[in-house]
């Protein structure tokens, strides 16, 4: 690939270790790799005689690609199903259980080319997604295959089901698995696909779905299975934890433990775990989380969707929890943007200051603050160290935002990155992964837009149609 210039960026926010803002800035890639970053007044000379890629940057706030740590993608071909608009978690995934249990592999390759396309397109350029239920033969092949097209880094979580409705379960039998086979396709995908190299463009995670939806066991043996490959391929684990708190008194009432509590006595504490939502931890289990460098990718929009409540993300970041971002499913949010997610997560922290004090409180979270918790926070919590800043030796992995778009106005004249989190989300003006530049004048370049949409909707109608729904 050539050497790349990026150049004349109103703004260049680096999430360095320093944190540095550069105006007009600039930076300079070699492939995939970030080689020097800085102003554009002083790019080197011996690098710039090598560039043949220049990209002007004027009027752009230039930033890291966001980082998504939790999602569900097929769930855009069930995005707000009338009878579950107003359901909270338990009801809302019983109304949409036999829908889902209509999938087909071609359903999981077309819902995850178009969440990853809307990811992208709001400046995300690496995502995992929590895939939990595999029927009529869909398989983690299928997402791996649209991701490739898409052309975003992509953690594939290997979900699963065990403990249906007969065994005391939440979901019907119809949608669950035998466990040794989830074992069993677990190896095979992480013997596939994972990839541990520095700016690798998949990961397999290993991924239980729920503490009401698998057994203690399955828990076990899936984060046994997940380090037996060592440390050098770096295999994460993931699950749901502590969304609700139908779900903090199911644990009590099924393991003796509260939720937290009950992680850590199956041994899904450590840095290579981390748990979306986790709404109800008490400061104990926050404080567990921290000391054990456990991760949590917090969900602001689906958490408020669902009425679940508000994560003490203050009080996680405060003990040290690292904590990242996740839209999650599109029928919990009904939408596939991380930038609103960003926004979302400063307001809703504004409202409730931490666990000991309920009562808002406008320093609670800034900008900035929610900005790093989309960069280096979802980089963390992925166990990534290549992903997150822009900085030499970095993954060049850019997005831009137009900073003369109608939302900006005013507020891009007095503080351009606070601009981008308080004012609307927008949509990003310019995009490269692993430095292939993928959006370019807010279109993406390698996606039809309007063929993909028009595909999407066709399955979601022969969705609904084969579950006796339309």
């Amino acid at each position: 690939m050539p050497l790349t210039l990026l150049h004349n960026a109103t703004m260049l926010v680096t999430m360095d270790a320093q944190r540095r803002e550069i105006a007009d800035g600039a930076l300079i890639c070699d492939g995939p790799e970030i080689r020097w970053v800085g102003a554009t007044t002083d790019v080197p000379a011996e690098l710039a005689a090598r560039v043949e890629r220049r990209i002007n940057a004027h009027g752009r706030l230039v930033l890291p690609g966001f980082v998504n740590t939790h999602h569900h993608f097929y769930q855009t071909l069930t995005r707000v199903i009338p009878a579950a608009q107003d359901a909270q978690l338990f009801d809302w995934l019983k109304t949409l259980y036999p829908i889902w249990a209509e999938l087909t592999p071609a359903d999981v390759q077309i819902s995850t080319q178009l969440a990853l396309t809307e990811l992208l397109l709001s400046g995300c350029t690496t995502s995992s997604d929590h895939h939990y239920l595999w029927p009529n033969g869909s398989r983690l092949d299928d997402q791996f295959e649209a991701a490739a097209q898409v052309g975003v880094r992509f953690h594939g979580a290997r979900g699963s089901m065990s403990l249906g409705e007969s065994a005391g379960g939440l979901p019907p039998d119809r949608v669950t698995e035998p466990e040794e086979a989830i074992l069993r396709d677990c190896r095979r995908v992480v013997e596939s696909f994972h990839d541990p190299a520095r700016f690798a463009m998949r990961r397999v995670v290993i991924a239980p779905c729920s503490p009401f939806s698998v057994t203690p066991a399955l828990m076990r043996e899936s984060a046994a299975l997940a380090r037996s490959f060592g440390p050098h391929m770096n295999v994460h684990l993931h699950t749901h934890l502590a969304e609700t708190q139908d779900e903090e008194a199911f644990c009590l009432e099924s393991f003796g433990y509260r939720p937290g509590d009950y992680a850590q006595a199956l041994g899904w504490t450590g840095d290579d775990v981390w748990h979306a939502h986790c709404v109800h931890l008490n400061q104990a289990e926050v404080e567990n989380f921290a000391r054990t460098r456990t991760g949590v990718a917090h969900c602001p929009t689906s958490n408020m969707r669902l009425a679940s409540g508000i994560a003490p993300v203050r009080a996680m970041r405060d003990a040290g929890v690292p904590v990242g971002l996740g839209v999650d499913g599109s029928a919990s949010n009904d939408g596939s943007h991380l930038l609103a997610e960003v926004r979302q997560c400063l307001l809703l922290q504004r409202l409730g200051l931490s666990l000991s004090k309920p009562l808002g409180n406008p320093r609670a979270m800034t900008a900035r603050e929610a900005l790093e918790i989309a960069t280096l926070g979802g980089a963390a919590v992925l166990g990534r160290d290549d992903i997150g800043s822009l900085a030499p030796g970095m993954a060049a992995d850019i997005i831009a935002f137009d900073l003369n778009a109608l939302a900006y106005a005013g507020g891009a004249v007095h503080d351009p990155v606070a601009a981008l989190v308080f004012c609307q989300p927008q949509a990003v003006d310019l995009a490269l992964v692993n430095g292939h530049l993928l959006v370019e004048n807010g279109q993406p370049l390698a996606i039809n837009l309007p063929l993909l949409v028009a595909s999407h909707n066709r399955a979601a109608r022969g969705l609904l149609a084969r579950a006796g729904k339309m």
